[in-house]
C-alpha cells in the first residue's frame, strides 16, 4: 500500500483513470460487436465503430496502427 502522500494521491489518480479508460473500453467493443451482428451495407453501425475507434484513439487506449486495423477490419465487414 502506499505510503507518501504523493504516492497515495497517484493511487487514487490511477484509479479513476482505470474506471474511466474501462467505460471507454467497454464502449469500443460495444461498437465493434454492432459491426459484427450488422448486415451488410449498414452504415449507422460503421458510422458508430468509426467514432467510437476514434475516440478510443485520441484518448490513449488503443495506438494508431491498431485504429487504422480495426477500422479496416470493420469496413471489410461490412462491405456491401
Amino acid at each position: 500500500m502506499a505510503i507518501t502522500k504523493s504516492a497515495k494521491k497517484a493511487h487514487r489518480q490511477s484509479l479513476r483513470k482505470q474506471a474511466i479508460n474501462d467505460v471507454r473500453r467497454k464502449a469500443l467493443r460495444v461498437a465493434l460487436k454492432g459491426v459484427r451482428t450488422g448486415t451488410k451495407g449498414d452504415q449507422k453501425a460503421l458510422a458508430a465503430a468509426y467514432q467510437a475507434i476514434d475516440k478510443a484513439y485520441k484518448r490513449g487506449l488503443i495506438k494508431k496502427n491498431t485504429a487504422a486495423r480495426r477500422k479496416a477490419a470493420a469496413a471489410k465487414a461490412l462491405k456491401a
